[in-house]
């Protein structure tokens, strides 16, 4: 995009400065548009999640001219609501995938694996952990950081075939990602669903 005489041109176009007539064309041409005036414009907003926009700003005084929406911050409360629905749904959706095991041992069928009987204890505990930890987040730097935890992850190297598909990981070279997660929805792994490339997720 970009601002000429209090406007923002948001695609190239014909245009018109001081009577002279210029095709679409010259915003393809930086150098003209910075003879003409025209500079590149682009808007800088408040992570939408957290904030609200407040008031609109326009800096000109650059080679590049920012238009800024100031951030009304959310309360507290209604992001803790938020939080709490997005982990009871998550948790919701992980129980609805092992139903069927209590379904069939409760018709004679096999008994409910321990493993999968472990797993659905330890949902239910985290779920807990998790309500009583939102609910103790009472800043939003701390709702923040929440939905956005530094983790290091360690992950074993991929091997490829000569066409190019998935052959295995490699026995002993790894490589080191930083992630960020959203504790919300960061919850046991399925036992029969676990990442095989993964070695460690660790809290920074």
């Amino acid at each position: 995009m970009w601002y000429y005489n209090s406007t923002v041109i948001k695609t190239p176009k014909h245009v018109v400065v001081d009577g002279i007539n210029h095709p679409a064309a010259i915003f393809r041409d930086s150098a003209m548009l910075t003879s003409l005036g025209i500079k590149p414009f682009r808007e800088v907003a408040p992570d939408r999640r957290y904030y609200t926009l407040g008031s609109y700003s326009v800096d000109t005084s650059g080679d590049e001219v920012v238009g800024t929406h100031a951030g009304v911050a959310k309360s507290v409360s209604d992001l803790q609501a938020v939080m709490l629905k997005n982990t009871n749904d998550y948790v919701a959706s992980r129980h609805a995938e092992i139903d069927w095991y209590w379904t069939r041992a409760s018709k004679g069928g096999t008994a409910v694996p321990s493993n999968i009987a472990t797993y659905a204890t330890t949902l239910y505990s985290e779920h807990e952990t998790k309500k009583t930890e939102i609910g103790n987040l009472d800043t939003l730097a701390k709702i923040i950081e929440y939905e956005a935890r530094a983790y290091t992850e360690t992950r074993k190297v991929e091997v490829y075939n000569a066409d190019g598909s998935f052959k295995e990981y490699h026995a002993s070279n790894t490589t080191t990602h930083a992630r960020e997660i959203d504790m919300t929805t960061h919850f046991t792994v399925h036992p029969d669903k676990t990442d095989a490339g993964q070695v460690s997720l660790t809290a920074d």
